[in-house]
């Protein structure tokens, strides 16, 4: 059934236009012509990696207090500082199970850094240690 089905994540955004500078500009990711896959208004559709995409919607007032998508990547350092380059200003915790260090947070083999996107969104990256 959906074992093999591909997934994308779908996420809500008050201003579309902001949204789709913010993921386009901000985070480099490519849109995806208008009279390609995404053809209703109120929504544009980003390329993201390995033929996954993500989809952005109009709504109201509404967002996710919770991660609503997580990019893997080969080095999160290097992103961070990337995206830091970019304006991007990572969340910082400090709770019993999530300590963050320069925005960044450990966990066993596993790093991760979360973001608010142009919407108020929390995005994650993360990185898997070999």
């Amino acid at each position: 059934m959906l074992t093999n089905s591909p997934i994308r994540p779908t996420i809500p955004v008050v201003d579309l236009n902001r949204a789709k500078r913010f993921y386009e500009t901000t985070l480099g990711l490519k849109p995806v012509p208008a009279n390609n896959d995404n053809t209703s208004s109120g929504m544009a559709i980003f390329e993201c990696g390995n033929g996954t995409r993500m989809e952005l919607y109009q709504r109201g007032p509404s967002k996710a207090d919770h991660t609503v998508a997580t990019f893997e990547v080969s080095n999160i350092e290097e992103e961070v500082n990337a995206l830091r380059g970019k304006g991007v200003i990572f969340e910082e915790y400090d709770m019993p199970e999530i300590k963050t260090q320069n925005g960044i947070a450990t966990q066993g083999s596993v790093k991760a850094a979360w973001f608010k996107d142009s919407e108020g969104n929390i995005l994650c990256i993360h990185q898997t240690i070999r």
